[in-house]
């Protein structure tokens, strides 16, 4: 009986553990969020205008808790789109603050809403306890 005891309070340690761990998973290395979005612009592949809208978006990667920023472009035809950009945030206050941001809420007003015609926006976060 002492042994069953034994082995019932050892397992409920480890239970405990694995469910602390999970939960603070939020603040350890492992977690993060993937910022991800899609979108075709008005102008005419490869125009001035076009360069300039994606050097500006570029610049976005200067933002504090800004991580693995990338501008990608489109090459599968399996959608209209034709630019991407993705980038990582170690916690919900960093893309938050990303999302707050001056620089970020200029660049949506003055060049995303007048310049991009369609968008589709993803944020990923790892799924856990597979």
């Amino acid at each position: 009986m002492l042994r069953l005891i034994l082995l019932i309070s050892v397992f409920s340690f480890f239970v405990s553990i694995a469910s602390n761990a999970q939960q603070s998973g939020r603040q350890n290395k492992n977690y993060m969020i993937r910022h991800t979005v899609v979108f075709k612009l008005k102008h005419a592949r490869n125009s001035e205008e076009e360069k300039n809208f994606l050097a500006a978006a570029q610049k976005l990667a200067a933002i504090p808790g800004v991580k693995h920023f990338e501008c990608l472009q489109q090459v599968s035809k399996k959608n209209n789109y034709d630019f991407g950009l993705s980038m990582e945030f170690d916690s919900q206050k960093d893309y938050d603050g990303y999302s707050g941001h001056p620089d970020h809420t200029k660049f949506v007003q003055e060049l995303w809403m007048k310049e991009v015609v369609d968008f589709l926006e993803i944020d990923y976060e790892p799924l856990t306890g597979i």
